[in-house]
């Protein structure tokens, strides 16, 4: 079956992309005149840096960035496709770590994804992160879900707030916001005593961040939007205070309270010279660069012991859905104890 005119023009991209990484051979449409991805001014076919700025057209931020979000498509918010396919290939990876110790039948995959492979795999936990120094955990945890319920509520909610605050600040300053606010959400999570995973703090994270936004702009649309936002933040906290769903308030309210500070701070605009489009991509980078090095510490420390194989460990994971949601024991209380 022939493939669609956008996946033709997607598969046209990546090619391209992979022969021309590091400014090779494109063929006959790269010979035209480029344009400088830190200023936005038109320079040479053959121009190796930017007459007007300086920048480095092969091997600098600003390049790399505008290859890699070609990848996806400059207009089509390139950081919430890559966000999302992460959180589904977690999700598959999840399900198989359970399949490998015979944890992985029936209903599972729907919302009963909680245990030892998901600690293995980076949910976030107090004692594992301030006594053994695996920080990492506050960004894999992000990637992780429960079950395709879980993840689907919250795949929906990325897609409704993701593109359109890409198309706000820009993806590199999209990707910082969303990595910077789930991390701070799961930190606040950790703080308390939770066991915990999910996207949900880094979406109240976008969240808070429009919020900041209808602080700063006047008009009726405003004002509308953010009683909607208020609204629906105050419905998902009494839901979790009620204990009627398993959620982490806690993750929420760190990932809410971070999206609102980065708001208040950040232009609510794309980067519009050179300067501030250089900044933009150094945070971009950094927050990519961390979920690199997160997941690669994760594969490191696999195999490690961990509390669920401690002979005289008292945790027992019996429910866990997120940041959405903390792991409560049977005794009620809100943390795993280890």
């Amino acid at each position: 079956m022939a493939l669609s005119y956008v996946w033709q023009q997607r598969l046209e991209r990546w090619k391209n992309f992979a022969r021309g990484l590091f400014g090779g051979g494109g063929g006959e449409q790269q010979r035209r005149p480029q344009i400088c991805p830190a200023c936005g001014s038109l320079v040479g076919i053959s121009a190796t840096r930017c007459h007007v700025c300086g920048t480095n057209l092969r091997f600098s931020l600003a390049a790399f960035s505008k290859k890699f979000s070609g990848v996806f498509g400059e207009h089509e918010a390139p950081v919430t496709s890559v966000l999302l396919i992460m959180n589904f290939v977690m999700l598959g990876v999840s399900w198989l770590a359970y399949a490998a110790v015979g944890k992985g039948g029936g209903l599972t995959i729907l919302w009963g994804l909680a245990g030892e492979p998901q600690y293995r795999l980076g949910a976030s936990f107090g004692f594992p992160i301030f006594f053994q120094n695996e920080w990492w955990r506050l960004v894999t945890a992000m990637f992780l879900h429960g079950g395709l319920i879980h993840i689907g509520f919250n795949m929906m909610a990325l897609m409704q707030f993701g593109p359109a605050i890409e198309e706000l600040y820009g993806s590199a300053r999209y990707l910082f916001i969303y990595v910077f606010t789930g991390a701070f959400g799961f930190l606040a999570s950790a703080f308390t005593g939770h066991f915990s995973l999910g996207a949900s703090g880094a979406l109240l994270g976008l969240v808070g961040v429009m919020l900041a936004v209808t602080s700063k702009r006047g008009g009726a649309y405003m004002r509308d939007l953010r009683s909607r936002l208020i609204s629906s933040v105050v419905i998902l906290f009494v839901l979790g205070f009620s204990g009627f769903m398993a959620m982490d308030n806690w993750a929420h309210g760190g990932g809410l309270l971070a999206g609102f500070v980065l708001g208040k701070l950040f232009a609510d605009r794309q980067p519009n010279n050179a300067n501030e489009r250089r900044r933009a991509y150094a945070l971009g980078w950094l927050a990519g660069i961390v979920i690199v090095a997160s997941f690669a510490l994760m594969v490191m420390h696999y195999r490690d012991p961990t509390p669920f194989s401690q002979q005289g460990s008292s945790v027992r994971v019996e429910r866990c859905v997120s940041a959405d949601s903390a792991t409560r024991p049977p005794s009620g209380g809100n943390s795993c104890t280890l």
